[in-house]
């Protein structure tokens, strides 16, 4: 019966890929346009494993009948110090990106039957649904880089693979310059690049644009992966899934993992913190309990006491998986390399970050209440965060912190994942692409819309709140006033109000919100627009 089944889903799958294939026909192809390259994060790749002697191919990531089974058979793996590469347990197979629709069926929809159905699995769909429609074509003008998520961001062959790729679209375009779009970790994988192939980043290369990039690292998430494992639904779906134990197993002898932790020589705002409730007895018998705080540095010790029991068990054999502090010595110098990456000099460079979502940075495990009493007891616990603002995975200190020359960096209310499909950023990235002449598109009214300053506040008071709000846009379009000369001196901001109250409610609740809106005249392109406003909330 398993067979059977296996057999539907493949076959489901291939009907999908064709389905998925004809929905993208499409009846306008603008040849004006440099080609773009996507090259997604960590967990962004479909992963096949291939078996070496007959050659057969079995999608491992992301599958859903007998996934975790086979997750666990064909991907876990071991660090590789002398290579710097982590090598499958099994022997008899390696792994492989599918390379169908010029790499990007391997990371548009990464769930096979569509089961899932979340961001995390849609991947780059939407935006490669949107490019489509903008005028770029599979093969001449878009393209997609898969790689093997577990290896490090500067491991030689996937290097070397990008290295083809980027000829290769260079060619297929007709010898034109291409634009990199990477997200999350695909961002430390192209800065590898562009330090280590310099010539070949400035010869293929014309822009690059990072989207959610964790360039110091993304200290709440990672330090609760290394400790705890990593789901990547939530709810029911993670029935079909990849059960977080498994995860954890392949986590911990990731490379690529270990470069995400949080930089140690970058000077953060808010330190990244390991944070523990310890009970601790003295020599006389004495029981106490304490918070203990570790910044980055100091809690490497607690990361090799805490998984230093670590082990699964492989075809039959016990297999030892501390923490690696080989791979962490690996890590670091790959950290290092990225802190001395610069743009080369006629590339351009953009960076997009996601904000105002609740975003782990600093863990705490245990409670005074429920203090920990053994080191080892950390990857059975859950831990709680303390956030800051980012996108949920990465804080805006470390995405905004590219230490490279960038031409803008915006945030974009968003989350890790779902920032993908954001119209805002489909927007921003059609005016850094000059795919603004496409003739579907009419800035009438669907602007191009920069933010350049966002700035909220809110003070709360016993039964009152007082909320206070500035933003700045800059609004990108055709220019509606052809006058010239004088006139253009002479032109004055357009000013508006607007005032809302209401009264009622069951405890008397008075609300009040006052806004002004000033909307600059048209210069060169782009209009400059700002909206100040206030809120009072009153109850009795």
């Amino acid at each position: 019966m398993a067979v059977l089944l296996d057999d539907i889903v493949k076959s489901v799958e291939h009907l999908l890929k064709l389905i998925s294939k004809n929905s993208k026909e499409q009846s306008y192809v603008d040849p004006t346009l440099d080609p773009v390259l996507l090259v997604p994060g960590i967990a962004g790749s479909i992963l096949n494993a291939v078996d070496n002697k007959t050659g057969k191919k079995e999608r491992v990531w992301v599958r859903i009948l007998a996934a975790d089974h086979e997750f666990r058979d064909k991907l876990w793996s071991r660090f590789d110090p002398a290579t710097g590469r982590s090598v499958t347990l099994d022997t008899d197979t390696h792994i492989e990106v599918p390379q169908d629709r010029y790499g990007l069926y391997a990371i548009d929809m990464l769930d096979p039957d569509m089961v899932i159905g979340s961001d995390c699995v849609y991947y780059f769909h939407d935006m490669i649904v949107e490019f489509l429609k903008w005028g770029y074509q599979e093969g001449t003008t878009l393209f997609g880089f898969g790689y093997d998520f577990r290896q490090s961001n500067r491991y030689q062959g996937t290097l070397e693979r990008l290295a083809s790729k980027l000829e290769a679209v260079y060619t297929a375009s007709g010898g034109r310059k291409i634009t990199i779009i990477s997200h999350s970790m695909g961002g430390l994988l192209v800065k590898c690049f562009m330090s280590l192939h310099t010539d070949i980043f400035e010869k293929y290369v014309k822009n690059w644009i990072a989207i959610a990039a964790p360039f110091r690292g993304a200290p709440g998430y990672i330090t609760s992966t290394l400790l705890n494992g990593a789901s990547f639904v939530e709810g029911w779906e993670q029935n079909f899934f990849i059960s977080k134990w498994s995860m954890h197993q392949l986590l911990i002898e990731c490379p690529s993992i270990y470069e995400l932790m949080a930089c140690l020589d970058f000077k953060w705002e808010h330190i990244p913190r390991l944070e523990i409730w310890r009970q601790k007895c003295d020599g006389d018998g004495n029981s106490r309990i304490m918070l203990e705080s570790y910044p980055p540095a100091e809690s490497i010790p607690i990361f090799m006491e805490a998984l230093s029991v670590n082990k699964v068990t492989y075809d039959g054999a016990d297999i030892s998986l501390p923490f690696n502090t080989e791979i962490l010595k690996w890590a670091n110098a790959t950290r290092k390399l990225m802190s001395c990456a610069e743009v080369p000099g006629q590339i351009k460079f953009y960076n997009i970050y996601g904000t105002n979502y609740k975003t782990p940075h600093s863990v705490c495990y245990g409670s005074q209440d429920a203090p920990v009493s053994e080191l080892q007891q950390l990857p059975t616990l859950v831990g709680n965060y303390i956030y800051v603002d980012g996108d949920g995975t990465v804080p805006v200190e470390s995405s905004k912190a590219d230490g490279l020359r960038a031409e803008a960096r915006v945030g974009v209310p968003g989350d890790h994942r779902g920032i993908l499909c954001d119209r805002h950023v489909f927007r921003i990235l059609k005016h850094w692409l000059k795919a603004d002449h496409d003739p579907f598109y009419n800035p009438l009214n669907d602007y191009v819309i920069l933010p350049t300053a966002f700035d909220i506040e809110t003070i709360r008071t016993k039964g009152l709140e007082v909320t206070s709000l500035k933003e700045e846009w800059e609004i990108v379009g055709e220019d509606q006033d052809q006058d010239h000369g004088e006139d253009m001196v002479e032109r004055k901001p357009l000013v508006g109000s607007i005032s809302v109250s209401r009264v009622g409610g069951d405890k008397y609740l008075q609300e009040e919100a006052h806004a002004t809106v000033i909307v600059e005249p048209q210069n060169e392109g782009k209009k400059r627009v700002e909206l100040n406003a206030v809120s009072i909330s009153a109850s009795a």
